[in-house]
């Protein structure tokens, strides 16, 4: 269960923090690869979330939508959290769920491909 420590501030669980990694390692290895121009990184403090650190950087598209899907991760009314694919809830408005689909399909095969092969666990279920 998720405690409050401050106002806006949630302690995550260590699945939390590990789907939210996984969710910005995969929609930046997508946005690298679709979208050119400016990018920046999330303000994971406008969040309301612990900093989650600088590494990834977004186009504006990319960082809204990052933003949008770590909210309906941290959301989730089910414990245990099932994989969303698997999930009869479908958290994500309409569009936002074929475009995490799309970036999961996309990251994951490159990512796998490159020797990422921790992420094949991720991928397949």
């Amino acid at each position: 269960m998720k405690s409050k420590q401050t106002p806006g501030e949630f302690e995550l669980t260590p699945q939390e923090r590990k789907d939210i990694k996984v969710l910005a390692l995969f929609t930046s290895v997508y946005c690298h690869s679709h979208h050119a121009g400016i990018r920046e990184a999330v303000e994971w403090g406008a969040l309301g979330l612990p900093e989650f650190g600088r590494r990834y950087r977004f186009c504006a598209e990319c960082r809204e939508f990052l933003i949008y899907a770590a909210t309906r991760r941290i959301k989730c009314p089910l414990d245990p959290k099932p994989v969303c694919k698997h999930c009869h809830i479908h958290c994500y408005r309409p569009g936002h769920r074929e475009k995490v689909r799309e970036i999961m399909r996309f990251s994951g095969r490159r990512l796998i491909m490159r020797g990422r092969l921790d992420l094949l666990w991720h991928y397949l279920f």
